[in-house]
């Protein structure tokens, strides 16, 4: 590994050539402080197609790449079950590491990574896009500033058809669960974000219109420190055909984060302000990896921290204890093995 300058792009080595390295991989091409110089699939011809495409080193395996390629982070895209040891590997490489979400199956196997990380002073967090969404950090500082008020309730909508029969998503000895991991894993952070600690989660699971092995439809309700009440809709098998996919509600207006443009309405006004132009998926991924790059560079702090990624696996297993016994659950216990 080389190291690390200020004067020079952050090398990433990519680890998983799927769908979503594919989007990393477009990112890195819009970037000046990130390149990336190397991509691993145990698919040799996913690897090498991935890698003519974006002009980099192909392996077929990370450990190949960990040994010859010369980097200095890696995005790790394999499936949830492969993350504690897939990053732990390249830890004990003194390489610093973006695991995509969810962080790990397991609140023990999230804290025996973040524990490596600290040990040998090497950035690591989860890949969270949304957070990277300039709209989503301007709705929190318009909540933070009073701009609705109190804060009352808060929804978030993250549904759409998608064929999941075949894909490792929906098998829970791969991906941990169903959708309220997968997609979940995106709302508990932002909703954390947007409302603090959260406290309590109930989960309830819908009819599983694709017959999966795993919930395919679910709905969360949580409850922040604060007191405030959140709920959130996930599925793989209906889309709820919504512009927006946050909505807060305040003592004295309303708060719409959504796909195209995001808007504002106090108490009061005739129509909406629009603040913000919407999610584009590139631009929230280059963002992500340049603050992973920056925070490797020593320059800036992480936007997503390595106690948010520990808390949105937290976050998770409480909402599987719910799941299973069918009640409110604190969030923070260990978890039982309820995924069936």
């Amino acid at each position: 590994m080389k190291e690390s300058s200020a004067c020079r792009a952050v090398q990433f080595g990519l680890i998983g050539a799927g769908a979503i390295a594919q989007a990393y991989g477009q990112a890195f091409a819009e970037s000046d402080r990130a390149q990336l110089a190397a991509v691993a699939d145990c698919r040799a011809a996913a690897a090498e197609a991935m890698a003519a495409t974006f002009g980099c080193q192909a392996f077929s395996n990370s450990e190949a790449m960990l040994e010859d390629a010369e980097i200095d982070a890696v995005i790790v895209c394999t499936p949830p079950s492969t993350h504690r040891e897939v990053c732990c590997a390249a830890m004990e490489r003194g390489v610093h590491v973006l695991c995509e979400k969810p962080l790990a199956v397991s609140s023990a196997a999230a804290e025996e990574m973040i524990g490596m990380a600290e040990a040998r002073e090497l950035v690591f967090t989860m890949a969270s896009k949304f957070r990277y969404v300039p709209d989503v950090a301007q709705a929190k500082a318009l909540i933070a500033g009073g701009a609705i008020g109190e804060v009352v309730l808060f929804e978030n909508v993250f549904t759409g058809r998608v064929d999941m029969t075949r894909r490792w998503n929906s098998d829970p000895r791969i991906a941990g669960g169903g959708v309220l991991i997968d997609n979940g894993t995106h709302s508990v952070d932002i909703t954390r974000y947007c409302l603090g600690e959260l406290a309590e989660v109930q989960a309830m699971e819908g009819n599983r219109i694709q017959f999966l092995p795993v919930e395919d439809t679910a709905k969360m309700f949580v409850r922040s420190r604060d007191g405030v009440l959140g709920s959130i809709d996930l599925s793989w098998s209906v889309s709820k055909e919504l512009p927006y996919f946050i909505a807060v509600y305040g003592s004295s207006g309303t708060i719409l984060v959504g796909w195209r443009e995001s808007k504002l309405r106090r108490s009061g006004d005739e129509g909406w302000t629009v603040f913000g132009a919407g999610y584009n998926k590139l631009e929230a991924f280059r963002r992500q990896i340049d603050n992973f790059a920056g925070a490797v560079r020593g320059e800036e702090s992480l936007v997503v921290t390595p106690e948010d990624a520990l808390a949105s696996v937290q976050v998770i297993e409480a909402a599987y204890r719910s799941l299973a016994r069918h009640e409110w659950e604190p969030i923070g216990e260990p978890r039982e093995e309820l995924v069936g």
